[in-house]
């Protein structure tokens, strides 16, 4: 810290020098291919699009959006793959291609972190320290499975479903790979992913690393393109499952589409999270699970706390800590580890959620946002909270996908529990009590797949994660994760 700047934080301002990770690190290409039978090639169709820095709006690759054509040359490639290679290749030996899977994405972490951070727009140190480490452990976790599916708890000699399509989005995009690849891939099947057209990179990085381990030709194939791709994939006739993780819109197409056929499904779609606050909760500890339950990676996150249950007697209390520490978020420069909350991933998200702000604000909300100065160029949005919600009001019951909370009162345990499950949703609820009787008593009683006690967005390969309703159906993670890949 300069001296301007220790005169500054002397006189009570905190001030931050920019300590940023330099962008060269990425080494990203001017171009990519598809990743199909093991190599990269360009799409049949010849047909490109490129995806941009949503911080900065340049230009980093340009890449191959595949046609029809080439989803039936990938899914042709993993059928092959599956029928001559993987479906005779031991446990043991399926175990130790994802153990070097997750070595090597350990060692080029810092290089995964930074293109993450430049592609997504999320903050390095979430890139860094949650999203790399995270995709790393899962195939660490499912490579150890991989020669136990028959003490799974599945009966004796458990078998794969065969050729997986998994389509992933735009906000976890190297860890939605590994929640889909790992599992697949430990119990037997063959994966065609396609990973969202706004944040590709990441997978086309993953593919080099599954040239360096070695792992078979066609055993992972890795296709670019937009929802048309995706709609391929979904109704080509050679796949056997297919997962989807995404929008509740898209999810209800995917699930018309296959219903007809023999295809396995699960989808883990969108989500309105309830973190309910009991006025006996740690107060201090219980602000900062608020706001990063809302505001890491921008809000983008499914299971975001989006809306918040005070109980009655705090609320005035604990609205006044949230506004003043909102103010205290730093947003910016996404390449900076100083940075709190990064940029929107992408105009068209960013349109969305200006929009359900102003609903918010003519319904008569009152809306709190941060003071910021937002860069002049890139999607950015300034982290909001709204107080005087009512149920009724869109930005209460509409899934955001951005840094905006809604604030709601109760004033007993039985009303938060009828707020909360007052959605169409079912991903995810927090509670927040210093009474474990009382956390009990109101978990058992949440529409939820997964609920956190006194923390929030904790996630753990271990651990199985879904959601129930319109939420979607199936899990991923934890023993549970491999029944979606396996005839059981």
């Amino acid at each position: 810290m300069n001296d301007k700047n220790l005169e500054k934080s002397r006189l009570g301002a905190l001030v931050y020098d920019p300590a940023p990770e330099s962008a060269s690190i990425a080494n990203i290409k001017p171009s990519y291919g598809l990743f199909i039978d093991g190599a990269f090639s360009d799409a049949s169709s010849h047909e490109h699009f490129v995806t941009l820095n949503p911080a900065t709006e340049e230009v980093l690759s340009t890449v191959s959006r595949a046609s029809d054509a080439d989803v039936d040359r990938a899914v042709s490639s993993a059928r092959r793959a599956y029928e001559k290679v993987w479906s005779k290749t031991s446990g043991a030996e399926r175990a130790k291609y994802l153990f070097r899977i997750a070595r090597l994405i350990q060692e080029r972490s810092r290089e995964l972190a930074v293109v993450e951070t430049l592609d997504n727009g999320k903050p390095i140190r979430e890139s860094r320290d949650i999203d790399i480490p995270l995709a790393a452990a899962h195939f660490f976790y499912y490579a150890g499975w991989a020669d136990k599916l028959d003490h799974a708890g599945y009966g004796a000699n458990p078998q794969p479903l065969g050729v997986a399509g998994q389509i992933i989005p735009w906000n976890f995009p190297l860890l939605m790979a590994a929640w889909k690849l790992a599992p697949a891939l430990a119990a037997g099947n063959t994966c065609v992913l396609k990973p969202a057209e706004t944040t590709p990179l990441t997978a086309l990085v993953l593919a080099e690393i599954l040239q360096q381990a070695e792992l078979p030709s066609g055993v992972v194939n890795i296709i670019t393109g937009d929802g048309s791709t995706g709609a391929a994939l979904v109704e080509h006739p050679g796949v056997d499952k297919i997962a989807f993780t995404g929008s509740t819109e898209v999810g209800r197409l995917i699930q018309q589409r296959v219903a007809s056929s023999a295809k396995h499904l699960t989808l883990e779609l969108g989500g309105k999270g309830a973190n309910i606050v009991f006025e006996d909760a740690p107060i201090d500890e219980m602000i900062e699970g608020i706001i990063d339950g809302i505001f890491f990676n921008q809000g983008h996150v499914c299971c975001a706390g989006s809306r918040l249950l005070v109980q009655e007697s705090i609320a005035d209390e604990v609205l006044r800590r949230l506004v003043r520490r909102v103010e205290q978020l730093r947003v910016g420069n996404p390449m900076d580890k100083n940075t709190d909350v990064g940029a929107i991933n992408s105009a068209a998200q960013l349109a969305r959620i200006e929009e359900l702000t102003a609903f918010g604000e003519r319904e008569g909300a009152t809306r709190y946002s941060s003071s910021c100065v937002l860069p002049e160029k890139g999607y950015w949005f300034a982290p909001t909270v709204f107080a005087d919600v009512a149920q009724s009001h869109r930005i209460a019951r509409e899934e955001i996908f951005g840094p905006v909370l809604s604030v709601l009162s109760f004033r007993t345990p039985e009303e938060a529990v009828a707020k909360a499950n007052n959605t169409n949703y079912g991903l995810a609820c927090g509670v927040w009590s210093e009474k474990g009787s009382r956390t009990l008593w109101v978990a058992e009683r949440l529409r939820a797949g997964v609920i956190w006690a006194n923390t929030y967005n904790r996630f753990d390969p271990a651990s199985p994660f879904g959601g129930v309703r319109e939420s979607g159906f199936g899990r991923e993670g934890g023993r549970q994760g491999l029944e979606a890949y396996l005839n059981v």
